[in-house]
């Protein structure tokens, strides 16, 4: 067991993300993930997959989840879960920034273009 001081997300090599690793590999885990992002409004992430199931809980902002050709919006205190495989992309569509914890089924956690090159994400998973 591990006590964690939870650090608050800082810039990325993504335009207006911000995050921070809560717990993952580095803490020896090998079978969750947990992400803590803030999205700025009207930016995103890039479009991806990960070979894991992820599920989102927002915690404030509006989101826009992008999969399978469909649009679903998500504000605070709502969850999105996302199948393994499953090629999506979430907005900040809101005036303020868009902020989430995600958890993952597996650590540590790869993502990929949908052409399937693997993303070199730019924080410790």
């Amino acid at each position: 067991m591990h006590v964690i001081t939870q650090s608050k997300p800082a810039a990325t090599g993504f335009p207006g993300i911000e995050h921070v690793t809560l717990a993952g590999a580095a803490e020896g885990l090998r079978a969750m993930s947990i992400w803590q992002q803030s999205v700025a409004p009207g930016a995103a992430t890039p479009p991806h997959r990960h070979d894991c199931e992820e599920v989102v809980m927002c915690e404030a902002g509006t989101g826009e989840l992008h999969i399978d050709g469909r649009v679903e919006r998500f504000t605070a205190e709502q969850i999105v879960v996302i199948p393994a495989n499953a090629q999506h992309q979430i907005l900040s569509v809101g005036k303020e920034p868009l902020r989430f914890v995600a958890v993952f089924s597996v650590s540590p956690v790869q993502a990929y273009f949908p052409d399937g090159t693997p993303i070199a994400l730019p924080w410790r998973t």
